[in-house]
């Protein structure tokens, strides 16, 4: 079935391949793995080379052959006849979980995951009635940390087996209370009973591995472990044996989609015009450049040519050899992961992007001016940029379930698809957006006298604290909090606030990008705030006119006068000393002051204090922007 009219960038994030949404009818459902899309019944108007997108950067970081744009929905032209192109496209998705119940008799039933149309209670009790109810999808269901989903085990939870005996129907009643302790799973055949309490909890053991309910507890035969069970690939599973954790359908937890995204960055600064690469991005351009390039790893110019004469004869050799080096990117490129399919650090992978930040590229895609930055500013800010254009491709390379935690890339793409397929056919879901921005980079000098002050190291350190524990308990891979990561992070979020109510854009439609490192010999320490949004606010101008000198001196003292006072003052800046927040990885920052949309934050809303910015209410010199030149 289809899953209904959603934007194409859903389907990168956040209704991506494994996850649940819910159809205009009340249907729950998966969308389907990447085996399933793009398939036509008109093959011959099946022309794949208009969804691919060109980022070389990403294609090699994510060690795939294309990035291609999700389907978008088209129906025939009357009278259009074979010149019909894509027609008919969907994104299929499948019935997830299986399992329903009766609001009247409670019974539950199992369904397959093909069912499209609405599921009715068989129960005698309805027989004389002439249209029998329509039964509801369960709202619980199993997860495992490999990113595995299954029906919830009704029948073995239940019945306290791991294979149980009887078959009598089973019901889900309501005994009152709004808890999991009030909703009971009952056996007619049997009369055994079994409330879901605690059914959604995982137990610590001495080492602090978790140990969930529903596995430990299932049974006393032993641990009922997740089969690998994958509804999105219609696979029921092969064995996995991790703990099964049981789930609300509509929890946080059952989707963290991973999204990787990049910068368009030209091979050669100015080397490429719109023209050239308008025309070359065209459909049947794109198929033969790409033919080409997987054939003979190059694409010879007299071959092009001859095979699109009218359409390339405007251009000169030099034009086009600038154009396909813009689109397909270098031939040797720095490889983006380690052997065992791990990703490479964020900075090392955005440093080439900051590089360019710094400087000003002229280039249909990139296009950067230095407006100067303001005088009152000078010894606080080092460069500010004007980013008039810019394109962001993100693409989907997998997802975790029960925790946001680190994944493998060869990982992550095993669960789009139910076989593996040969690097030449390998591909991702991705999207581009164009857009505006303004680049702001701290005083290099300014910044380090300030960051090695032991008080600010120490206040820092309460972070990184509350982080330790959570890297633990989540596997999360290594990070270091450091007093410019709290810094800019929460200076971007100042600014975000300030220019949403300066330039009237919506707070989703604003996104932060953030360089930050200080590793000796290669520092980063700027923000690019710009527009994620791929409609008409992303270029309006309205962002880039905000970097010149003029405009920017204001909204950096109302960001700031507006961060001295929080409303929830003086509670957010005294109770927040013992962190606050997600994860209680902030300190001096709330919904009143430095929170932003998810959508818009880099880090979760994590790693904010005002403190930093600001100063406290005790010390004021704490403060990046507070601090007198002697004092730092």
């Amino acid at each position: 079935m289809s899953s209904g009219r959603i934007r194409r960038a859903q389907l990168v994030s956040p209704f991506g391949v494994g996850a649940m949404s819910i159809l205009v009818n009340g249907t729950s459902v998966v969308t389907a793995g990447l085996d399933s899309w793009f398939r036509s019944d008109e093959p011959g108007n099946l022309y794949i080379d208009e969804f691919v997108v060109q980022e070389w950067r990403l294609q090699d970081r994510l060690n795939v052959r294309q990035l291609r744009l999700p389907p978008d929905a088209r129906t025939p032209l009357a009278g259009a006849g074979g010149a019909q192109r894509n027609v008919k496209l969907t994104v299929p998705v499948l019935r997830f979980p299986r399992w329903s119940f009766c609001i009247y008799c409670k019974l539950l039933r199992e369904s397959p995951l093909s069912m499209a149309e609405p599921v009715r209670c068989p129960d005698k009790r309805h027989a004389d009635m002439k249209y029998k109810p329509v039964m509801s999808q369960v709202p619980f269901i199993a997860i495992c940390e490999r990113g595995h989903m299954d029906d919830f085990p009704w029948s073995p939870w239940v019945h306290r087996a791991l294979q149980p005996c009887c078959g009598g129907d089973l019901r889900l009643l309501s005994r009152g209370g709004g808890t999991l302790a009030g909703q009971v799973v009952r056996c007619d055949g049997c009369k055994a009973e079994r409330t879901m309490e605690r059914v959604l909890e995982a137990t610590p053991d001495e080492e602090g591995r978790d140990h969930t309910v529903l596995s430990r507890f299932l049974s006393k035969e032993g641990e009922f472990n997740c089969a690998g069970a994958r509804p999105w690939l219609a696979d029921p599973g092969s064995g996995c044996g991790q703990p099964l954790r049981g789930a609300l359908r509509a929890a946080g937890n059952v989707y963290f989609p991973k999204v990787e995204s990049a910068i368009f960055l030209p091979r050669q600064e100015g080397g490429a015009s719109a023209e050239v690469l308008d025309v070359l991005r065209l459909p049947e351009a794109k198929s033969r450049i790409q033919l080409l390039h997987e054939l003979l790893g190059d694409v010879p110019l007299a071959q092009l040519r001859g095979q699109m004469p009218e359409l390339l004869a405007p251009f000169s050799d030099e034009e086009l050899t600038a154009g396909l080096n813009a689109i397909l990117g270098p031939p040797t490129i720095k490889a983006s992961q380690d052997e065992g399919g791990e990703l490479t650090s964020v900075a090392d992978w955005r440093r080439p992007e900051y590089d360019l930040l710094r400087a000003t590229p002229k280039d249909p895609d990139l296009t950067i001016t230095d407006p100067g930055v303001p005088d009152s500013l000078s010894h606080s800010l080092n460069r500010v940029r004007r980013v008039e254009t810019l394109r962001e491709t993100r693409a989907l390379r997998g997802f975790t379930r029960v925790r946001d935690g680190n994944l493998r890339v060869s990982d992550g793409k095993a669960l789009l698809r139910r076989r593996p397929v040969p690097p030449e056919r390998d591909w991702l879901p991705a999207y581009v957006v164009k857009g505006e921005g303004i680049y702001v980079e701290l005083n290099a000098q300014s910044l380090g006298q300030w960051e090695s002050r032991d008080e600010v190291r120490e206040r820092v350190s309460r972070i990184a604290t509350s982080f330790a524990s959570v890297q633990q308990q989540r596997g999360l891979g290594v990070r270091e909090v450091t007093p410019r990561l709290v810094l800019l992070h929460t200076l971007s979020h100042l600014l975000i606030n300030q220019l949403v109510y300066t330039c009237g854009y919506s707070s989703a439609s604003l996104r932060e990008r953030l360089y930050v490192s200080t590793e000796p010999g290669a520092e980063m320490s700027g923000v690019l705030i710009y527009t994620a949004a791929g409609d008409s606010e992303g270029t309006m101008g309205g962002l880039v006119r905000m970097a010149l000198p003029q405009n920017l001196e204001p909204v950096f003292e109302n960001a700031l006068d507006e961060a001295r006072w929080c409303s929830t003052d003086p509670v957010c800046m005294e109770l927040g000393e013992a962190g606050q927040g997600p994860d209680s990885c902030n300190l001096a920052a709330c919904h009143g002051c430095a929170l932003l949309p998810e959508t818009s934050c880099e880090e979760f809303n994590r790693f904010l204090d005002r403190g930093l910015v600001i100063g406290t209410f005790k010390d004021p010199s704490l403060g990046f922007f507070n601090a007198k030149p002697h004092q730092i």
